[in-house]
This record gives C-alpha cells, structure tokens and sequence, in this order.
C-alpha cells in the first residue's frame, strides 16, 4: 500500500494551476478538501501517491506554484514534510 501524500495552497488559483500541471504530467492525483488540522488559505488541496513525490516537487520548484506544504499523511493525521 503507498503512502498518502497531499499539498495544501494559500489561493485556490494556485490549486488550480497546479492541478492542471499535474495532470499533463501523467501524476495521479486526487482533488481533496483541506483538512481541518492543517491551515491554508485554500478549501482545495491535491492528494497524490509517496511514489510521485519526487516529479512533484519537481514541477512545484521548475513551475514556480505557491504551496502551504507538503504533508505526509500518517495514521488519520498529517505531518509537514516540506514547505
């Protein structure tokens, strides 16, 4: 079973940008709300597999995206693993 990552964003356009950028990247990636336990400006935050996490970060450094974080999730909570 892979392990649960999601990022969270401070404005729902970069969520959007970042989603599209994603998907023409082939990552699976899931449209998810923002849980409770982490603050972020934006409802939307995107889910996806620990597998990617490398082409992800990739594209939120090459792309410029705004992000809260990134979060890992373990159990029922989630624990910043980058910002």
């Amino acid at each position: 079973m892979q392990e649960e990552m999601l990022i969270a964003f401070d404005s729902t356009q970069q969520a959007l940008r970042a989603e599209m950028l994603l998907e023409y990247a082939e990552i699976e990636i899931d449209i998810f709300p923002t849980p409770k336990e982490i603050t972020a400006g934006c409802a939307i935050s995107i889910q996806f597999y620990q597998s990617a996490l490398g082409e992800v970060q990739k594209i939120v450094t090459e792309q410029n995206i705004e992000i809260r974080g990134i979060y890992r999730k373990h159990n029922e909570n989630y624990i910043l693993i980058e910002r």
